[in-house]
């Protein structure tokens, strides 16, 4: 009796210790109840255990990788007196103009490298004196313009600060209409916000908004503070920098436009290393081909850009290129309209000679030109840029 009593005891002993273990290191096999207050017995889900995979069609998980690495940017811009302010005549018919208050912006960026550099607009920056970027976790750092490109309205900051998180470029070339793309940014300051939507079009241009235009287009809400913010696919990848977009209102009407990603990494790579961007130039007057200018010019093309106007010793009139002459192709790649002959000559490399095929009257021929460095132009941006 007393050895079955000690066995029975030991079996006890092992049983409890047993469960302690269990409901240390696995409560969830335990399946624990508590009570509310003693009014309903309910199952808790135990502390310290990963999240739930995201519902099917959500895309919480693009959100939380990519939302970490957007920013929010602050800038400001101490107040214009006028010329003529301390003019004494001045002051007693136009009162003192010296109390104006500093202009202030609000836009968002995108943190590309844990070395601090940020993609952000041009136009969001552009002027200031001073610039705050404030991380999503509460972090502050002075944000400092290692250079801008008003061309394509892209530039870059840089911060000084540890364990930055940087977000993973995409291949916007990629990307079709229909996929489903997530904006993130800081919208009239209200903080972080994801919206959602997809891709509307792809290469969209002659909008008038910046001189290189190569937009996607997305339904996904952007407005004023979403500028320089991240348009990411459903991996949480950059796809484009969110930039512009059309309204009526000065809100979102669902028509938003982003600079593809593949721009973006070209920019930063010349400013970064360069500190500007370097794009090529043969100084003509391109046009869309269109019946009428082929009878004016008597050529027989049927595709190309037209000529029809070339500056007296530039590189295109040194090569040889004269008004109404058809270029069909830069270095082996097809142009159908005017934006398309822009990008390609801004890709080439100023100095470096580039094959033109271009059709004069109905002879075909292969010229080469060598490019010049392509001249500063102004800005231009449309009243409905969300700052």
């Amino acid at each position: 009796m007393k050895r079955t009593w000690l066995l029975f005891a030991q079996a006890v002993t092992v049983l409890l210790a047993a469960y302690f273990v269990v409901a240390t290191l696995k409560p969830e096999w335990l399946n624990r109840r508590t009570s509310l207050a003693g009014v309903v017995s309910v199952i808790e889900a135990p502390g310290g255990t990963a999240p739930a995979p995201a519902a099917p069609g959500s895309l919480s998980s693009a959100a939380k990788k990519a939302a970490p690495a957007v920013v929010s940017i602050n800038t400001s811009k101490a107040a214009q007196r006028h010329p003529r302010s301390n003019d004494p005549w001045f002051r007693f018919f136009f009162g003192d103009q010296g109390d104006s208050q500093p202009q202030v912006g609000l836009g968002s960026g995108v943190i590309v490298s844990t070395d601090g550099y940020i993609l952000t607009n041009n136009h969001v920056v552009e002027g200031a004196d001073e610039i705050e970027v404030t991380l999503n976790d509460s972090r502050h750092a002075r944000g400092k313009v290692i250079g801008t490109d008003p061309d394509t309205d892209l530039a870059v900051l840089k911060i000084e600060l540890d364990k930055l998180p940087a977000i993973v470029l995409g291949n916007s070339d990629t990307l079709q209409v229909g996929d489903q793309v997530l904006a993130i940014g800081n919208p009239f300051g209200v903080g972080q916000t994801v919206t959602s939507g997809i891709v509307s079009a792809l290469g969209r241009n002659q909008l008038g908004i910046n001189t290189f235009e190569n937009f996607i287009q997305t339904d996904a809400a952007i407005n004023p503070g979403n500028s320089g913010g991240a348009l990411v696919d459903i991996n949480g990848n950059l796809e484009g920098i969110n930039t512009a977009i059309y309204s009526r209102s000065g809100g979102s009407m669902g028509i938003g436009f982003a600079i593809p990603v593949s721009i973006a990494k070209q920019v930063l790579g010349d400013i970064v290393k360069e500190g500007k961007v370097t794009r090529g130039w043969i100084g003509v007057e391109p046009n869309d081909l269109s019946p009428e200018l082929a009878e004016t010019f008597g050529v027989k093309a049927n595709a190309g850009v037209i000529i029809t106007g070339v500056l007296q010793n530039g590189p295109a009139a040194q090569a040889g290129i004269r008004p109404g002459d058809v270029i069909t192709s830069v270095d082996d790649k097809k142009v159908d309209n005017v934006q398309e002959l822009l990008t390609a000559v801004a890709g080439l490399k100023p100095g470096s000679e580039s094959r033109f095929a271009l059709q004069r009257g109905t002879d075909k021929m292969e010229l080469n030109v060598v490019p010049g460095l392509r001249p500063k132009t102004p800005v231009r941006r449309t009243p409905n840029d969300p700052e």
